[in-house]
């Protein structure tokens, strides 16, 4: 019997369709995530793509405990950003319905390229570009697995 989720959605989802495999995570602006003004502030949106990116992974069938914990690779793992580019292109205001997309750019042999955009309804609101590694406890890159590169939607030679 498969244990049922009280709240399926709470990771978001992953779509496939024409433009590949992407995920979509739903948010909503607190009170906590606003400055003096009832604006988002400028960091929310750092940790709001942090769970896009987390619950993503989660959702292809790995997690970040597992990967810490070695009990989903030879040796405990972890994602680490290594690079950031962001656009704030419009502010976001307290009880905001967010929704943070997440999509693969490209794969290399330890790293992920990822594309993310956060919306209010169908306008953009902040985009990111987000270069992540898969590196060991020491610190030393590990190369990407090939069921890590198929969830992501790439070939085990990758993209």
């Amino acid at each position: 019997m498969s244990e049922k989720l009280p709240w399926p959605d709470l990771a978001g989802r992953i779509i496939d369709d024409g433009t590949g495999r992407w995920h979509v995570l739903p948010v909503r602006v607190y009170f906590e995530d606003t400055d003096a003004g009832g604006i988002a502030y400028h960091a929310s949106y750092i940790r709001w793509c942090e769970r896009g990116r987390t619950d993503f992974l989660r959702l292809l069938g790995t997690d970040s405990r597992r990967l810490i914990d070695g009990s989903d690779s030879h040796e405990p793992a972890a994602f680490v950003v290594r690079r950031m580019n962001c656009e704030f292109l419009r502010p976001s205001r307290m009880d905001d319905i967010l929704e943070v997309e997440t999509r693969v750019k490209a794969l290399g042999g330890a790293s992920v390229t990822l594309l993310q955009t956060v919306k209010n309804g169908a306008r953009a609101v902040f985009e990111a570009e987000v270069t992540v590694v898969l590196v060991a406890v020491s610190g030393k890159p590990l190369r990407l697995s090939s069921a890590i590169r198929t969830g992501f939607g790439g070939g085990a030679a990758g993209q």
